[in-house]
């Protein structure tokens, strides 16, 4: 009759009244209930005692009960970038007896107040977050829900216990550079995505590194940030084609930006590759249809998307933890709009 009651009363305990009870703060029981480091074995043992006897992990273990549910947010749900995601998310959550929540953040932050609620309403077994990043306090939120979080090309740094999947998008970004300096081009716009974006500034770190291996002097007028769509790209490419010294490359941090310096190109009645070479970045479905083909780094987003639901999957149905970064190789998709340059850069 006393351990009924001690059921019934145990779904009432809260990490905050385990911490209070231990002397501790609500982040280290988290620690703790997901056995993570940082906290000394002394006070690990004094708190796990504390969640023994409250049955705080008899209710974790239940709301860990697999739903059959994993949550797959996006940045938002532009179909030439997303497509690829989406299919490999949905083929690896199959292969493990799962179906996708699809969500768009639309260009915020993930895991607001009320969307943590919801999850909270309807369960699910893990999120994995695309090119975003959490609002603060949400990675404490979902910690409480015991719902593991894997993000796939995390804005700014992905916290040390955070699993991350990415692609290596600095040496993609040499890769495309060094390919165009081999050409014989010394003048070399690069336009990344968003400032802060990992994937961006690693994009870029790529370009410069290509530069310093090469002894070529970077120029800041042909560096730009955008945000990996056509207009950003049409309205660098348009400030970089009426320079005095004009470039005649750029490395577009994607293949949609790509499509912006395309249009920007025509604008001034300029040829690729003639007048001007260009390299993407992501070789989706839209780096075909241009004309001419765009030469461009391919990105493994429908890999990504595979592994990252692969790791949920196995922290969240067998236990597993693994933390750190997964890097997937990129290589470079030869096409038709890059060349020699008409002329000597000067």
């Amino acid at each position: 009759m006393t351990s009924d009651r001690q059921r019934s009363r145990s779904p009432r305990v809260t990490i905050g009244d385990i911490a209070a009870h231990a002397g501790v703060s609500m982040p280290t029981v988290s620690r703790v209930l997901n056995g993570r480091a940082g906290v000394s074995d002394e006070t690990r043992a004094a708190v796990q005692r504390l969640l023994d006897e409250h049955g705080y992990e008899r209710r974790g273990t239940a709301s860990r009960q697999r739903v059959g549910l994993i949550d797959f947010v996006l940045r938002d749900l532009d179909a030439i970038w997303a497509m690829p995601l989406i299919q490999g998310a949905e083929t690896e959550a199959m292969r493990v007896g799962a179906s996708i929540v699809l969500t768009s953040t639309h260009g915020r932050s993930a895991g607001n107040r009320r969307w943590i609620q919801h999850l909270a309403s309807r369960r699910t077994d893990a999120v994995v977050i695309v090119v975003s990043e959490l609002s603060a306090g949400a990675a404490e939120e979902l910690s409480r829900l015991h719902t593991p979080v894997v993000l796939v090309d995390p804005v700014g740094s992905a916290p040390g216990d955070m699993p991350a999947v990415t692609a290596a998008n600095r040496a993609g970004g040499r890769i495309a550079t060094e390919h165009l300096l081999r050409l014989g081009h010394r003048r070399i716009g690069v336009i990344t995505g968003p400032a802060g974006v990992s994937c961006s500034e690693d994009r870029l770190a790529g370009y410069r590194d290509a530069h310093l291996r090469h002894g070529i002097p970077l120029d800041p007028e042909l560096q730009a940030y955008g945000d990996f769509m056509p207009a950003s790209g049409l309205v660098a490419a348009r400030r970089m084609l009426g320079m005095a010294r004009r470039p005649t490359a750029i490395f577009a941090g994607t293949d949609q930006t790509a499509s912006g310096v395309y249009a920007a190109a025509r604008e001034r009645g300029m040829r690729i590759p003639e007048d001007l070479s260009v390299v993407g970045f992501d070789d989706v479905i839209l780096s075909e249809w241009l004309q001419p083909p765009l030469t461009t780094v391919r990105q493994p987003l429908e890999q990504m998307a595979r592994a990252a639901i692969r790791v949920a999957a196995q922290i969240a149905y067998e236990g597993r933890r693994p933390t750190g970064r997964l890097e997937l190789p990129t290589s470079l998709t030869l096409r038709s709009s890059t060349s020699a340059p008409a002329r000597a850069a000067a």
